[in-house]
């Protein structure tokens, strides 16, 4: 399967499950009152995400796919199998001592991630009742993970890339059917968690089992392929870690900040995650496998090739989509989430974080296609400087920005975070670049100043015709859910159908960017 098919079928599994994960967050807006109750239910929810990223999307992806890739390419079933029991053995036994230190220490662990909240025992209480339903997820989707990797690895792309859906469908049902039934009715998004943990695992098993690689995990820690997977992910859990970190600190400063901060940072970061999910984290998922195996048949040129086209095609997707998601935050948090306890200063706090964000998707999405290249070469140590650099900014950023708005008594200082988050998105990135150009690994190929500017002038051209059919909020909170939805349905069309035009206008064709050439 080509590499465009490949990302096509991730893209659209993914946009599924995005879509899914709208639906999802509507039902969040429109039945829980931004509040303490919906900040407690993001922070218990964050604590075993942030995790999960760290797993599913991170270091143990991006150490565990390579060595599977170079067992595979040696052809002997029965030594991949029983890596794969090993690693699953010794996996779940590590995060099963991870989460019964947590249930054990709940109110600690809530108290050290939201300062805020100390010497508040009611918000402290709830969090803790929640994290100790959530936390176990990490397991569970560490796991799927894992299955997900050895999928991706053989090719199968669709079951990993459909698998978010059973998570958002597990909180949309809890929401509805089972919140009504229960003394705290936000409890049962915590529920939903839990179990949605438990149906992902059990749907992708079957699968791995076709491939004949489904045994009974075994621990397997003096395995030479368990360390080896081991030594790649240590620091690669620092160099993921760094994001988290980030998050966290960012959850810390909200803490301190208005009722309802987190929750309006949840909304518009939720958004901001759509096109980055849809298109980022699938390309970047497509490519490792692919850029592991030509590192292992020790093609450099084929490398160079995949990693050009991956980067190139970040380029063509992801300024016109962060340019429309700027423009159009009002209008989509208003058709959106703009119902029953979801209120027009909700939708306008949470714009303002929203635009922040959409000014640093181009760096979310260059991010997720560059740390592959190091990873696919089994390189995690560069990776993880270069995180810790940028951790470091956006600390300094946070404090910078959130002072700043404070100062001059802007009505969201919470948007500080989300500036800070984009600022340091595009020092990760520029770094993991330079890191790449100058170790050799990644040539450009001729073209770029030609492809830079048709895309600039399309989006240009694009961001303009958005902005004049978007009007004011005002336009938008008046009309009808169904008048919303029409409206910004015909204003998306209008600006891919733009985006687009101008760029064939201006000399772009399909033809030359289907795959690495």
């Amino acid at each position: 399967m080509g590499l465009l098919r490949s990302t096509a079928v991730v893209s659209g599994m993914t946009l599924v499950s995005r879509v899914f994960g709208l639906v999802r967050d509507m039902v969040f807006a429109w039945v829980f009152p931004v509040g303490a109750g919906t900040d407690a239910f993001f922070i218990a929810f964050k604590l075993p995400n942030f995790l999960r990223r760290l797993f599913a999307e991170g270091a143990f992806s991006q150490a565990f796919v390579p060595v599977l890739a170079e067992y595979k390419v040696k052809g002997d079933p029965e030594a991949t199998a029983a890596l794969v029991a090993r690693v699953a053995g010794t996996l779940a036994t590590v995060l099963f001592c991870l989460t019964l230190l947590v249930v054990v220490a709940t109110p600690a662990f809530v108290m050290l991630i939201a300062w805020g909240y100390i010497g508040e025992p009611e918000k402290i209480a709830l969090t803790s009742d929640m994290l100790r339903i959530t936390f176990p997820y990490i397991l569970f989707i560490s796991l799927t993970a894992l299955a997900g990797g050895i999928l991706n690895t053989w090719g199968r792309f669709a079951v990993p890339a459909f698998t978010p859906v059973l998570l958002n469908l597990s909180l949309i049902g809890c929401a509805l059917w089972l919140s009504p039934h229960l003394e705290r009715p936000v409890m049962a998004l915590a529920w939903g968690v839990f179990i949605a943990g438990v149906a992902q695992l059990a749907f992708q098993l079957p699968f791995v089992a076709r491939l004949g690689l489904l045994r009974w995990p075994r621990w397997g820690f003096r395995d030479p392929g368990v360390r080896r997977i081991g030594r790649l992910m240590l620091p690669g859990i620092l160099g993921s870690s760094a994001m988290q970190i980030n998050l966290l600190f960012d959850i810390v400063i909200a803490s301190f900040l208005a009722e309802g901060s987190i929750s309006w940072l949840y909304y518009s970061d939720r958004l901001m995650e759509f096109p980055l999910g849809v298109f980022g984290i699938a390309l970047a998922t497509v490519i490792l496998p692919g850029l592991s195996e030509q590192h292992a048949r020790t093609r450099p040129e084929a490398f160079t090739r995949m990693l050009d086209w991956a980067v190139r095609w970040v380029v063509i997707i992801g300024l016109p989509a962060a340019v429309a998601l700027g423009v159009l935050a009002g209008p989509l948090l208003a058709t959106l989430f703009y119902r029953g306890a979801f209120t027009p200063t909700d939708v306008s706090m949470a714009g303002y974080s929203l635009f922040a964000y959409a000014f640093g998707l181009l760096g979310f999405m260059l991010v997720k296609v560059l740390v592959p290249g190091y990873f696919a070469r089994q390189d995690t140590k560069t990776p993880v400087r270069i995180s810790l650099v940028a951790m470091a900014a956006n600390m300094i950023f946070n404090v910078l920005a959130v002072l700043l708005l404070l100062a001059i008594d802007f009505p969201g200082p919470h948007m500080g975070l989300a500036i800070a988050t984009a600022l340091s998105s595009f020092v990760n990135a520029l770094l993991l670049w330079r890191g790449l150009r100058r170790s050799g690994i990644y040539r450009p190929a001729p073209g770029w100043g030609a492809l830079l500017a048709r895309v600039i002038l399309a989006a240009l051209g694009m961001g303009l015709l958005l902005w004049w059919l978007a009007g004011g909020i005002e336009s938008w909170l008046a009309a009808g859910i169904l008048e919303r939805a029409a409206r910004l349905a015909g204003e998306v069309a209008a600006g891919v159908s733009s985006y687009f035009g101008l760029l064939v206008l201006l000399g772009w064709r399909w033809r030359r960017f289907a795959r690495p050439s």
